[in-house]
């Protein structure tokens, strides 16, 4: 940093100040170095210790929990809003009403009755209820053949559709393990064993599948645009992924061994079998790759334009090109896969994902929109040690979240004028040069991103960050801990399709232990999640401007 300094060059004020601001930000280098290293020297003497038998650096917590590392801009970029509190007996709904007399041995004689004085208590009644049903028997001796009254709809297997709802809400919804949930309704009276109520959670769920299917694509039509996250989840002791796509009317969760491109495919396409394309889109994405020429010659004599099944294709890769290396098959099937989930007609194809910057997003969708938050979480995960290079990083995010607040107002009345206007000033801003070095290649780190990052300004119906997706994931992160994972195919996919059921049906204004028993009950007054996704579709118009502009 400062081999082509030179201290006799100081004649003057600015070049005293380049100076420095060179030895500062050496400083930081410095300090951020010695950091590194006296963490690893730590772990170098506790492996040593242990290596010879002995115990390393002891872990002793402190009286007080100490504070950890906030990267959290919410303060920065939420203006607080006075809370407005309604009146919480308007929404009560009332069961039952009874009259509550004044003893008349304490009344005086002149004592006039001047009505009633309302109120309302709020309880629950949870014990057993339990119906003898005396089914109707008929035999026929002519036919040798007996006729049996049929139970009314959801009262099979032991157990009524009102236990039988409330089971799925309490591990799906309310996140109540399997073993208090046994607990509970044994002290309710209940006799369930936990087998029983393991197969009530997982087995036989087929119509819920299917619903979930069905809101899945309705949403995925709802809107050119989805968010997209995913977290680590367990299946049977091994470490797999839960991937969430959503959007403002529904959510879906998918559990999957990888999280790679073709992964992301399968989910987009919901796990419809893989199909490979060769087109001039598919090498556009081999040349971003960087394949050999040799190879790319070799592709081409393949069929073109012609969708082929996975097998087909593996196959034809292994008899022409088997010198492959295990990275650039990955990179030809990725394209080749990406190509033809363009080329579907039979099943919705998502124009833009909103998402973070992980690799298995990118070139899936036309365009990327990138989340204004995570991109501020990185600024925030500077923590310079000096006070002058905070107060620089400091002055720089106001900024930064003063032009998010420009970017919402947008959002809310976008015009020309103020697309041009927001467009110079994102230039203006990330082109700063504050003299903080690892501030200043954050800042040309976020100018670089210019296209995903403004893509608001094209499509306003674009949230700017992605916190739809990220709290659907904190759902099943926090599920994970309560519960672990799960253990068979049976168990994975219910997770899956009760949680994205359970928060679908919040998104759409629908009380899910309603929808269960609804369900379950056989009744089927509560319409398809699917059918209402597709009503608010049309009412919201998430894809206005894809209809009319670029």
């Amino acid at each position: 940093m400062l081999n082509d300094f030179d201290i006799s060059s100081i004649i003057d004020l600015d070049k005293a100040r380049e100076a420095i601001g060179k030895l500062l930000n050496l400083i930081e280098a410095l300090q951020k170095e010695n950091q590194q290293l006296k963490s690893l020297n730590q772990q170098l003497r506790d492996e040593l210790h242990r290596l010879k038998g002995e115990q390393g650096k002891p872990r002793i917590q402190a009286n007080t929990k100490p504070p950890g590392n906030n990267y959290s801009s919410e303060k920065e970029r939420k203006e607080r809003k006075k809370r407005k509190k309604g009146r919480k007996r308007d929404r009560i709904k009332i069961h039952n009403k009874r009259i509550c007399k004044v003893d008349p041995a304490i009344l005086p004689r002149d004592a006039q009755f001047k009505g009633y004085h309302r109120v309302v208590v709020q309880d629950v009644v949870f014990k057993a209820s339990n119906t003898l049903f005396l089914k109707e028997k008929y035999y026929s001796p002519s036919l040798n053949k007996t006729y049996l009254a049929p139970l009314p709809p959801g009262y099979d297997g032991e157990f009524g559709p009102t236990l039988k709802s409330l089971v799925p809400k309490f591990y799906y919804d309310s996140h109540i393990t399997e073993r208090n949930i046994l607990d509970l309704l044994r002290d309710a009276g209940i006799h369930l064993s936990a087998g029983k109520l393991s197969d009530m959670l997982i087995k036989d769920q087929d119509p819920f599948h299917a619903e979930k299917d069905a809101l899945y694509e309705a949403g995925l039509n709802s809107s050119p645009w989805q968010h997209i996250d995913d977290t680590s989840t367990r299946v049977n002791g091994q470490n797999q992924y839960c991937h969430i796509l959503c959007n403002p009317l529904y959510t879906a969760y998918f559990t999957t061994p990888h999280k790679s491109r073709l992964t992301v495919l399968d989910i987009l396409r919901n796990f419809t079998p893989r199909t490979f394309l060769l087109n001039q889109e598919a090498f556009d994405y081999i040349e971003i790759f960087k394949l050999p020429k040799p190879v790319v010659q070799q592709l081409i004599a393949l069929p073109l334009h012609q969708p082929l099944d996975e097998p087909t294709f593996l196959t034809l890769l292994d008899h022409s090109l088997p010198q492959l290396g295990p990275q650039q098959r990955t990179h030809i099937m990725d394209a080749a896969g990406i190509a033809a989930y363009h080329a579907l007609m039979e099943f919705p194809v998502v124009r833009v994902l909103l998402c973070d910057e992980a690799p298995q997003f990118k070139l899936i969708t036309q365009q990327l929109s990138l989340c204004w938050v995570h991109d501020g979480r990185l600024y925030k995960k500077l923590d310079p040690f000096l006070s002058h290079h905070r107060k620089l990083l400091d002055q720089f995010l106001d900024k930064y979240w003063e032009f998010y607040r420009q970017l919402l107002l947008y959002r809310e009345a976008p015009s020309d004028k103020e697309h041009q206007r927001l467009d110079n000033r994102f230039d203006q801003l990330f082109s700063t040069t504050t003299g903080y070095d690892a501030l200043d290649q954050r800042i040309a780190k976020t100018n670089a991103k210019k296209p995903s990052m403004l893509l608001v300004l094209d499509h306003p119906e674009l949230p700017l960050h992605n916190n739809e997706a990220e709290l659907s994931a904190r759902k099943r992160v926090r599920k994970r801990l309560i519960s672990f994972g799960t253990r068979t195919p049976d168990g994975t996919r219910a997770w899956d399709t009760f949680m994205s059921l359970s928060a679908t049906a919040k998104k759409l204004g629908i009380n899910f232990l309603d929808y269960l028993y609804d369900r379950i009950s056989g009744t089927y007054q509560i319409p398809r999640l699917a059918d209402l996704i597709t009503q608010r579709a049309a009412a919201l118009n998430l894809g206005a401007s894809w209809a009319t502009g670029p």
